[in-house]
């Protein structure tokens, strides 16, 4: 029994589709500022649809995988699951997320999740085999979300507030992903991949990477600009995270920059994004 909840948690990436539920989650609250049972359903709803888009991943990636130390023990490759069995649960969550997100939601709610799992399935996923640059355009993948429960609670989708909100979340994720191959550079080469270091040196990239997460840690702090946090101590809090985030990355920009900067940048950018959601749902639940 376990054995099987392991193989379902990795086949659906959970520590990646539970982030997008809460981010999910945080657009709903952004625009309604309460938080209550009409929520429940289409936060679930993109819950199914992300762990069926990470399942179809597995399914389309099962040969590579084969190829790459990290990789190497997921469940298709190791033999743990057939691949058949993989894209029918995947159908299953995919279908499933979407009845949830319509009936939860609205028809736009279901056209962005759709849109985010053929964007992430038909377009991120062979774009990466192509070129190291495919995290750019594969990074709106972390900006639909939100705008998916912000347009579940009845917000506008053109409102400028889930536009920044989603811009910051799009900025976000370049350099989280972008730190995350990194990190995992030779095994990526190793697959046949394409990868940034055969493009830059690695004073080069520490500074690229710096720069995103500089413009990540500025479009958080546009969030009270754009009326979107106003508690004053919030605000102060923002700023200061903001400050930390770049103080602690500014290692990235040295003339030679070890591992763990890169594993440290990493971990921070990933809590900064927590910290923003946490501090503006705060602010709007108690607005």
């Amino acid at each position: 029994m376990l054995s099987q909840i392991k193989i379902i948690t990795e086949l659906t990436k959970l520590s990646i589709t539970v982030f997008v539920t809460v981010t999910t989650a945080f657009g709903y609250i952004a625009y309604s500022g309460v938080i209550n049972s009409k929520m429940i359903l289409p936060t679930i709803g993109i819950l199914f649809l992300a762990c069926g888009s990470a399942a179809i991943n597995h399914y389309q990636e099962r040969n590579t995988d084969q190829l790459m130390e990290r990789t190497k023990k997921r469940p298709i490759p190791s033999g743990k699951i057939k691949a058949s069995t993989v894209l029918f649960m995947a159908v299953f969550l995919a279908v499933s997320g979407s009845v949830m997100l319509f009936y939860g939601g609205n028809l736009l709610a279901l056209l962005l999740g759709i849109l985010n799992l053929i964007w992430y399935n038909a377009i991120y996923t062979p774009l990466k085999k192509k070129t190291p640059f495919a995290i750019i355009p594969g990074s709106i993948v972390g900006a639909l979300p939100p705008m998916v429960g912000w347009v579940s609670a009845g917000g506008d989708i053109f409102n400028p507030q889930i536009l920044l909100i989603a811009i910051f979340f799009f900025i976000w994720q370049i350099p989280h992903f972008w730190l995350l191959l990194l990190l995992l550079d030779k095994d990526y080469q190793k697959a046949g991949f394409p990868t940034l270091t055969q493009i830059f040196n690695q004073q080069q990239l520490g500074r690229i990477t710096f720069i995103w997460i500089i413009a990540t840690a500025v479009t958080g702090l546009l969030l009270p600009l754009f009326q979107i946090s106003q508690n004053g101590y919030i605000n102060l809090s923002l700023l200061l995270a903001a400050i930390w985030l770049g103080y602690k990355s500014i290692s990235l920009i040295r003339s030679t920059v070890e591992r763990t900067s890169y594993k440290f940048a990493f971990k921070g950018i990933n809590y900064f994004a927590l910290f923003v959601v946490l501090m503006v749902s705060i602010d709007k639940l108690l607005s």
